[in-house]
């Protein structure tokens, strides 16, 4: 892949959101979402559309591959 586009990273936020639900009372992000939560508020900050996955940290990366074998019926 070549670039993660912003509509695929928010897509991936949302399937870790189901997954694991917002707890507590502030409502925390589970450690999957929250990562990948910071790459996509960049974007929208910096106005762009998308990033290449080099770009995340390893923490949003391993979330990202995880999602992506997910949305390709790759099981573990």
């Amino acid at each position: 892949m070549a670039v993660i586009s912003i509509n695929e990273l928010e897509a991936a936020i949302n399937y870790w959101r189901g997954r694991s639900p917002s707890s507590g009372d502030e409502l925390t992000l589970c450690k999957e979402a929250s990562a990948l939560s910071r790459p996509y508020a960049l974007l929208i900050v910096q106005r762009q559309s998308s990033l290449p996955p080099e770009e995340l940290d390893d923490e949003a990366l391993a979330a990202w591959k995880a999602y992506d074998r997910f949305k390709n019926g790759i099981q573990d």
